[in-house]
């Protein structure tokens, strides 16, 4: 067996595998996209079926890039969208339904009316951290079970499992042996006791939803199963999983209290690692597993913003202002930075630190002089707008970041990563790997095979790319953001 990981990543709008040396190179990279699917007005979901073959397509192709082999794997890790949900048939695999993807706000009435317990809102928060939101697996679940027909009753006799997509795909890797997900997806179901790390019996029977579909949760680093041979053409071990957003907690080396990453897909998810005991937001941010290693849980305090890509997706394939996400730019640039448009992409609501499910999106600010570029840089400096939102709840939280490492496919925008520079009034901090989601996936795979030693290792491994400080005054970045918040209040709804 070989010293190179294998990581999978399978993300919301594609799935990718990559091949990482020793030293957290990327020696390959393999990635297919796949359907996204709005049934209904606020509703998202993904083919199981779909998620699975463009897995299995990029496992095999991912070695026709590069010059490793299966033999020279060591060890394989799983990063995962998170809180998205699955419901498959104990004996066949077959899921009962379609994936429900975190995007997806079908549960919001039913969220509203639990939401009229005090009693058990405050049960949740104190229990699993998080907020009674849709966002969360819980519901959907419960949704699963209560709309798809004969569903309930194969729960109750044992028969169907649940799991979030990392659980799924260990149990479709392993044959159906391995029925298992790690600490920080288990934290983002809403059923999940962060405080005494396990699953939790009230809030199970408060969404009906029977035990015996839960996974095993393990550590982040520690033995998921064995990926059948026929997939990749070696039996080759999982040994770590990670929600996307934690993995990249781990891949950005944020291995000490006080350390924040910010990480730009689909959505934008700023972390910040608060050490070994839970820090409670005041500000309805999310108290979270950041990851548990040799059986210690590290928290972390978590903002979350919907859509982050996906507005850059929503301009291509929506309004077809732009043929590729590169060309945003150059448009950006060319915009006059006073120009007072304001773009709030709450196509699926607001998250963090709204948590506004009814909110709609809106383009404000518009005169005849507003052209294309205006639009454009607008959408991006929304996403930078939102991450202001989550540092000044971070702030009022008492641990405000003031060094932020960036990852994902919009943080190589330099107009954009310069423009949250000046936003938040901070260093903001961009990898030579920004591929850091599959980097901390890959890391922890490496940890549990004994490719590395310690978390000390892993940080040698981090190395810095690019720096950008910020070029605004207080006073100007003030009244930016003002106009951002004028902007949200005009199409709050809660």
């Amino acid at each position: 067996m070989g010293q190179h990981i294998l990581a999978i990543d399978q993300g919301t709008t594609s799935s990718r595998s990559i091949i990482f040396s020793p030293n957290g190179k990327i020696e390959g990279i393999a990635q297919q996209e796949f359907s996204q699917k709005y049934p209904n007005d606020g509703w998202v979901e993904h083919d199981p079926e779909e998620i699975w073959e463009s897995v299995v397509t990029t496992l095999k192709e991912v070695f026709n890039k590069c010059g490793v082999t299966p033999a020279d794997i060591a060890s394989v890790g799983i990063t995962n969208q998170r809180e998205t949900t699955l419901v498959w048939h104990k004996e066949t695999g077959k899921p009962v339904y379609p994936a429900i993807v975190w995007q997806d706000r079908r549960t919001s009435q039913l969220c509203r009316e639990l939401s009229n317990d005090e009693g058990l809102v405050d049960y949740i928060t104190q229990t699993t951290g998080l907020l009674l939101d849709p966002y969360f697996s819980a519901t959907k679940v419960a949704w699963i079970l209560d709309n798809v027909e004969g569903a309930r009753t194969q729960a109750e006799n044992g028969e169907l499992l649940f799991g979030t997509v990392d659980t799924f795909l260990i149990w479709r890797l392993t044959d159906g042996k391995s029925h298992k997900t790690d600490a920080t997806n288990a934290s983002r179901t809403m059923l999940f006791d962060i405080n005494k790390q396990c699953w939790d019996d009230k809030l199970l029977s408060t969404f009906n939803i029977p035990k015996s579909m839960l996974p095993e949760v393990m550590d982040c680093a520690a033995d998921f199963g064995v990926i059948e041979e026929s997939i990749i053409g070696s039996a080759t071990p999982i040994q770590g999983v990670a929600g996307d957003q934690q993995a990249a907690l781990v891949g950005q080396a944020c291995f000490e209290k006080g350390m924040a990453k910010s990480t730009y897909g689909t959505g934008c998810f700023m972390i910040l690692n608060t050490g070994d005991a839970p820090l409670k937001s005041k500000n309805r941010l999310l108290t979270t597993v950041g990851y548990r290693l040799d059986g210690k849980t590290t928290y972390a305090l978590e903002g979350s913003i919907f859509m982050a890509g996906a507005t850059v997706q929503w301009l291509r394939d929506g309004l077809k202002l732009i043929d590729d996400a590169a060309e945003t730019e150059a448009l950006a640039q060319r915009a006059r930075r006073d120009n007072g448009v304001f773009l709030v992409p709450a196509f699926t609501g607001l998250g963090a630190p709204y948590w506004d499910p009814d909110a709609r999106g809106a383009i404000l600010g518009l005169t005849r002089d507003t052209g294309i570029s205006e639009i454009v840089a607008a959408g991006l400096q929304s996403v930078c707008y939102q991450t202001k939102d989550l540092q000044k709840a971070m702030e009022s939280d008492g641990a405000r970041p003031t060094n932020i490492r960036v990852d994902g496919g919009m943080s190589r925008n330099d107009w954009v990563m310069g423009f949250l520079s000046d936003i938040l009034g901070a260093e903001v901090e961009r990898p030579e790997v920004t591929e850091t989601t599959a980097l901390g996936a890959a890391f922890l795979a490496g940890l549990q095979a004994g490719v590395f030693n310690s978390v000390d290792d892993l940080t040698q491994c981090w190395r810095s790319d690019s720096v950008f400080t910020p070029r605004l005054s207080k006073a100007e970045r003030d009244q930016a953001y003002d106009g951002w918040k004028a902007a949200v209040e005009r199409i709050r709804c809660s």
